[in-house]
């Protein structure tokens, strides 16, 4: 706690006074009985997730001044107020002093995503503050945190709109268009997480034939496209995804030689020749758990084989993982024996991560999800 670590586990704490319910706010003291901070109590190996190390008042002001400063920093860093991109994160939990919260800015519309209860029963709070930040620039505000409240805590989570509506809306990302579908769409709708990274893949397209794998709307393929690719095929399971991929791609390109297909990765990357020489590897998080460390790190060593032994000689790969529990050399020793088994000899040209609206807190190094590389394969 002293270090300021914003999760305090259960086999930390020595004993609790009363009974709090989950999401209720507690003091953490030391065993001396010196307060250490405030947070809010959840059922798990991670009992307290913590808002404050000091003794001060956690009420709406509180709350407000919190989404405020976060708003600041997207500021700070041209996001908000930019006429070229009006898709950010706003707050992104632990990185912004608030573990267990998420709000995604698309346009005129919030998207509030709670992780914990405690965050959940705020909702209507944070929907508040929004609009005291934001005033008539935003239209709406959308909870969609019915699958991400831990469900043992019963709280009947319901997705729906905390403030006005707005149906799928249209975005700008460093002036590319796209259509966001926070209601069915994975996550909050977008992969915002990827906006600087997809930038790199705009620098290497020109005049390459491009594969987007696990594409899901396309966001890699349009900036391909923007950066002069003379081909690209995009690949994701979800029917609805390649639906959206072929709408985005439409918006920005609408005669762009382009074809997705509706198909599982590894099947489609065993079934290729090898026309490619810039592919795209962005899969789901293939270990959400510890538990699943040891298959994710196969399943990442697989993908990567098969994107190596189906590049052609002086091709670009794209390398991803969202794992949190996967670190990064974990993530490079899996792509690094990839390269070995594929007899492949192959550069690291960057080292990438997720973007500044994505920030870690430096007493939370948990919060550095995002891991990718740009490799040159001979």
């Amino acid at each position: 706690m002293l270090r300021f670590h914003p999760w305090v586990f259960s086999g930390a704490i020595k004993k609790i006074e009363g009974k709090p319910a989950e999401g209720e706010l507690v003091e953490v003291v030391s065993n001396e009985g010196d307060l250490l901070g405030i947070g809010h109590y959840q059922v798990g190996s991670i009992s307290v997730r913590m808002i404050s190390f000091t003794r001060e008042t956690i009420d709406f002001g509180f709350w407000k001044n919190k989404l405020y400063q976060a708003y600041l920093v997207r500021k700070c860093l041209n996001l908000a107020e930019n006429p070229e991109n009006n898709v950010y994160r706003l707050v992104h939990g632990e990185g912004d002093g608030l573990p267990g919260l998420i709000i995604d800015i698309y346009n005129d519309t919030a998207v509030m995503q709670a992780h914990s209860v405690g965050m959940y029963l705020l909702r209507d709070q944070f929907a508040r503050a929004l609009l005291d930040i934001y005033g008539n620039r935003l239209i709406a505000v959308y909870d969609k945190s019915e699958g991400t409240v831990p469900f043992k805590a019963n709280t009947g989570a319901q997705n729906g709109y905390l403030y006005g509506f707005s149906q799928t809306g249209i975005v700008l990302e460093y002036g590319n268009q796209f259509r966001v579908d926070w209601v069915d769409g994975q996550k909050t709708g977008f992969f915002i997480d990827q906006r600087e990274n997809r930038q790199m893949v705009k620098q290497y397209a020109k005049d390459r034939t491009v594969l987007n794998v696990f594409g899901y709307t396309g966001g890699f393929s349009v900036y391909a496209l923007r950066g002069g690719a003379k081909l690209v095929h995009s690949v994701d399971s979800s029917e609805k995804a390649i639906e959206l991929t072929n709408q985005n791609v439409t918006m920005n390109f609408p005669h762009a030689n382009h074809e997705a297909f509706t198909v599982d990765a590894f099947e489609y990357l065993n079934n290729i020749d090898n026309k490619y020489d810039l592919i795209i590897l962005d899969p789901p998080a293939f270990a959400k758990h510890q538990d699943a460390l040891r298959n994710a790190l196969q399943a990442y060593k697989r993908i990567n084989t098969r994107a190596f032994t189906k590049i052609k000689a002086g091709g670009i790969l794209f390398t991803f993982s969202c794992s949190q529990v996967v670190n990064k050399d974990q993530f490079r020793q899996a792509v690094f024996s990839a390269a070995a088994i594929a007899k492949r000899n192959v550069r690291i040209l960057h080292q990438l991560t997720q973007p500044a609206d994505h920030p870690v807190n430096i007493f939370h190094p948990e919060g550095e999800y995002l891991k990718g590389l740009v490799l040159y394969v001979e």
